[in-house]
């Protein structure tokens, strides 16, 4: 039976408070507070100007680039979470979904943020942890096999996707998503891949650079 108006009308400021919430947490730029904290600069002025942990590495300083790692899937993880504890899971997904959406367009920065990869871990571990595991392990494998960080991370969250719906419609594994969170992680694996534009054009053409080499990315 549909949701009446009433019902659809007391939970939609619920669902905007979630996505205001999970905004203001992901879009703490932690790679621009850890390298000018740690005497590396401006993140912003290094390599593509991008705030997140791969550009962070580009420093040759591991230890901050390991910590902009975690505290931007940290952040991810904690609005969702946040978000399921008071309010319950359509408010976790519009929480965990302002959270990526932050990361990559954060006010104070006008908007040019990261491209939401770490940020999308934490919040997929939060939501349900078989899935953000699997998409770890995915981005680690296709990685090792493709020695390009933009590629596994796409693909990595791609087949993530499948997965959702997969555990969503039919798990075979026994492990089940919603409807909702199944749609929730396909929309930021969309926004995941609309950041990365340059990164495809690149792939596309073949001039996209391995891991370990020098990039723009």
């Amino acid at each position: 039976m549909p949701a009446s108006p009433y019902a659809m009308a007391a939970v939609w400021p619920w669902l905007l408070a979630g996505l205001a919430f999970g905004y203001l947490l992901g879009s703490i730029p932690f790679g621009l507070i850890f390298t000018r904290l740690g005497g590396a600069g401006d993140i912003r002025q290094i390599g593509s100007g991008n705030i997140g942990a791969t550009n962070v590495l580009r420093t040759g300083r591991k230890g901050i680039a390991a910590a902009t790692l975690l505290a931007d899937a940290g952040k991810g993880a904690i609005a969702a979470l946040a978000a399921g504890v008071y309010a319950g899971e359509p408010v976790s997904l519009a929480a965990g979904l302002g959270a990526v959406l932050g990361h990559c367009f954060p006010l104070w920065l006008k908007f040019k943020g990261g491209k939401g990869v770490a940020t999308t871990l934490g919040v997929l571990l939060a939501w349900a942890w078989p899935l953000g595991i699997a998409a770890c392990l995915l981005w680690l494998l296709l990685a090792l096999l493709f020695r390009i960080s933009s590629l596994s991370a796409l693909l990595g969250l791609a087949l993530t996707a499948v997965l959702a719906w997969i555990s969503a419609v039919a798990p075979p594994w026994g492990y089940a998503v919603s409807r909702p969170m199944a749609i929730a992680v396909t929309l930021i694996v969309v926004l995941v891949w609309a950041t990365h534009h340059e990164n495809i054009r690149r792939l596309m053409a073949g001039t996209e650079p391995r891991i370990g080499r020098s990039s723009k990315a």
